[in-house]
């Protein structure tokens, strides 16, 4: 059985790597200890496993994955596929998944393509439910959620503590602020701003997301001030200039609301919405 089993604690027992005897593990593949793979699973060579992850039955990692500890992926997930991609010619690219993660049912990690680094990438503790899809070259930040039948284009970034509800889909190309919220059967062609609630088809910034900025511990005065942000920039529309010299000459200029001008300026130099895109811009 392939395992990797090193540990600096001499003489303690380490858990070896449990695998049902109809799961097909390719030479080359390493399991760490305390991995568990179940019924029907397939592991292909150049597959790297961390401790304690749970690959629960008819689960597919193809290639060059490498996945963290203490992950828990559920039926019929297939990561590592190559990428949708009509331009990709078979160059050796990979997944790298951290640890903590959540994958349930059904979802789909393409691995990156010739177009960037060569790598998706996933962080830690995030959770993606049943049938989402992560397309080449994506990056997902920690403690990301993505709700069932949401669909990432090729490239997207989706940053920390961000939240896409159910049936979203994400262009390629796009970014996702961190904590923001994207609600339900959204068309994402633009980049979503750190801090708002977006939606609609196309989704816009319909408000600041209020709710998980209390519960991640924002102070008042930061809310007030992301706020008065939003409102200046989606709802008075002055410009990022005059929005800018507002907030200073109201003491509202944190490092929360200087990230979201930021931001802002930098969506506007891209194209259609997409800061990414600022390469091909006109």
């Amino acid at each position: 059985m392939p395992h990797d089993d090193q540990d600096g604690d001499e003489g303690r027992c380490i858990p070896q790597p449990v695998v049902h005897p109809t799961a097909v593990i390719e030479p080359g593949a390493r399991l760490a200890a305390g991995v568990r793979i179940g019924p029907y699973c397939v592991v292909s060579a150049g597959a790297v496993i961390g401790r304690g992850t749970v690959l629960e039955n008819h689960v597919t990692i193809v290639g060059a994955v490498r996945i963290g500890e203490r992950n828990r992926i559920f039926q019929n997930c297939v990561v590592g596929g190559e990428p949708q991609d009509v331009s990709y010619r078979g160059t050796a690219t990979s997944v790298e998944i951290g640890d903590d993660n959540v994958i349930r049912e059904g979802v789909t990690i393409n691995r990156g393509s010739e177009k960037e680094a060569g790598v998706t990438a996933i962080g830690s503790a995030n959770f993606l439910m049943a049938n989402c899809h992560v397309a080449h070259d994506c990056r997902i930040g920690d403690h990301v959620i993505i709700a069932n039948g949401t669909l990432l284009g090729g490239h997207v970034r989706v940053h920390s503590r961000a939240s896409l509800s159910g049936a979203v889909a994400v262009h390629h190309w796009a970014t996702i602020g961190g904590w923001s919220f994207v609600a339900g059967l959204s068309r994402v062609l633009h980049d979503v701003p750190p801090f708002m609630l977006c939606e609609g088809a196309p989704a816009r910034p319909r408000c600041i997301n209020v709710v998980a900025l209390k519960r991640g511990g924002f102070d008042g005065s930061t809310i007030d001030a992301i706020a008065e942000a939003h409102r200046l920039l989606y709802r008075a529309k002055v410009g990022l200039g005059p929005a800018r010299e507002m907030l200073r000459s109201q003491n509202m200029l944190g490092p929360h609301v200087i990230d979201l001008l930021e931001f802002f300026g930098h969506q506007q130099d891209g194209r259609h919405g997409r800061a990414r895109e600022r390469r091909r811009a006109a």
